[in-house]
């Protein structure tokens, strides 16, 4: 039953892969080749390239830096700074970019698109690399530096082959975050592959259908590059032991420039921004579709939704996959993961044209809105349910079963209350990310039905700051909360494996 019900979620989401063939395929030939191999199409590409490889070294780099200075230097409040670290994951990355072009409207589009998604991006690289680091023997270390390895040398030479798992896997993730990110980019006038899908969907959807094959080609491409990455740099973990400097706290000060610095940009400016264009007055000649009241409800509602039906969805793969160590479970856990290669906006395409040809009463409604939340952020519950599940004694199930008890009642008194925490942490994340979805609301809302973000895109089209600076603000402090608990869950985990590991 469980294997059947993993079979049918995998072919859930698979199915936009599928989907957007059929749809370019309506295009006929003639048309895909038009719009794929035109020259626009090889420069969209070439930036889409560019801004990826730049936002990918960079956030690298400073992801990296961050999680160094916390885990190895002398910097107290370890848990504060990660708490302080993880919150540009909450600053929506359109709304960000729409602070930095007000605020600089000449700002150069490649430069502020690198600057943009690099400060809402590198937390995906410090948080792998930070518990990397928690895992790593120290000793290593000590022995380089009694052979006479400086601590620069030291790092290269024996920390960082040991980190290149880590920043492998955040290197993707952010990699992906790029290719589907469409607001900012539209914000700061950088066109890239996704802007151009959506331009052609107002005015071509056939024509955005065939855009969609070689973005999902590119995304596919990030995947399995990370695969390919993660066995050849895969290591033992030796024997760990606790590594924090200690020293007076002053010392602590100078590498405590850079995470204030980022925090600085990334979180406080766009904040203080949205505040004073509330203080200086919200006139605009556009009439407000929802309210903010309505649109507070309208994004929760939605949102909220498609956390729990993700979280519910995750339990049963997740035990899968643990209980059975099999490659065809193995295979369809892989399968959940595609969809993160898959932007929002080819998603939402794929099924407008499910609805469009087999299921019309489903079309322009929410329930199709969540259903796409969904297969987006699914991988983000699967991650945190499966992390929490990996720490459920199989000698505890099976002495439940011994007793007596069914299979439900095992699951309801052992097995839920030791994967909550998991459970928790995935509804935060996916509550979090839909809750500042921009392009696949965009696509799939119901008419008449406005979430934050898209009353937010209405009133920033109408360069209107001081109405749009209250939808963006709300949307902050929605994702705050959870990205706050996220963090925490973090940091217990992290500590939890090292802890394990020795």
């Amino acid at each position: 039953m469980a294997l059947g019900y993993a079979l049918l979620l995998a072919g859930v989401m698979l199915s936009p892969l599928v989907l957007v063939v059929l749809d370019a395929r309506s295009a006929g030939w003639s048309q895909i080749h038009a719009v794929v191999f035109r020259e626009r199409s090889v420069l969209l590409l070439r930036h889409t390239l560019v801004l990826t490889g730049l936002v990918v070294a960079c956030s690298s780099t400073l992801g990296v830096l961050t999680a160094w200075i916390t885990e190895r230097s002398a910097l107290p409040f370890r848990r504060v700074w990660t708490v302080l670290l993880m919150l540009p994951l909450a600053m929506p990355d359109f709304v960000v970019g729409w602070t930095w072009h007000a605020r600089w409207p000449r700002i150069d589009p490649l430069f502020g698109a690198t600057l943009v998604m690099t400060l809402g991006t590198y937390p995906l690289i410090y948080l792998p690399v930070a518990a990397a680091l928690r895992r790593c023997d120290p000793g290593l270390e000590d022995v380089a530096h009694s052979l006479g390895l400086g601590r620069v040398a030291t790092f290269l030479r024996v920390s960082l082959p040991q980190l290149v798992g880590a920043v492998a896997g955040g290197a993707v993730l952010v990699a992906l975050t790029v290719i589907s990110e469409y607001g900012a980019f539209e914000v700061l006038r950088y066109p890239t592959f996704t802007t151009e899908v959506f331009l052609q969907f107002r005015f071509s959807p056939p024509a955005a259908g065939a855009l969609s094959i070689p973005l999902v080609l590119l995304g596919l491409l990030v995947l399995s590059g990370e695969a390919a990455v993660t066995r050849r740099w895969s290591r033992g973990r030796g024997v760990v032991r606790s590594r924090r400097c200690t020293g007076p706290w002053w010392r602590a000060l100078p590498p405590a420039l850079l995470p204030l610095g980022l925090v600085g940009l990334g979180v406080v400016l766009p904040v203080g921004s949205l505040i004073g264009w509330i203080v200086q007055g919200r006139h605009s000649t556009l009439p407000a579709t929802a309210t903010l009241a309505q649109a507070t409800a309208t994004t929760v509602r939605y949102s909220a939704a498609a956390a729990v039906v993700c979280a519910l969805a995750a339990i049963p793969v997740a035990l899968l996959s643990l209980r059975t160590r099999t490659r065809p479970a193995a295979a369809l856990e892989r399968a959940s993961f595609v969809t993160r290669a898959v932007p929002g906006v080819v998603v939402a395409l794929s099924l407008i044209f499910f609805s469009i040809h087999w299921a019309r009463g489903v079309y322009q409604t929410g329930s199709l809105l969540v259903l796409a939340y969904v297969i987006i952020h699914f991988p983000l519950a699967l991650v945190c349910v499966r992390a929490a599940a990996e720490r459920v004694p199989a000698a505890l199930i099976d002495t439940g079963a011994s007793l007596g008890r069914s299979a439900p009642a095992v699951f309801l008194r052992v097995t839920l209350p030791l994967i909550a925490p998991g459970l928790a942490a995935g509804l935060c994340l996916v509550f979090l990310t839909a809750a500042t979805e921009l392009t696949a609301t965009l696509v799939l809302a119901p008419i008449g039905s406005e979430t934050l973000a898209t009353q937010f895109w209405a009133y920033q089209n109408e360069i209107a700051y001081g109405a749009a600076a209250p939808y963006a603000l709300t949307i902050v402090a929605l994702s705050v909360v959870p990205g706050t608990l996220l963090a925490l869950w973090f940091d217990r985990e992290s500590n939890r494996t090292a802890r394990a590991a020795r």
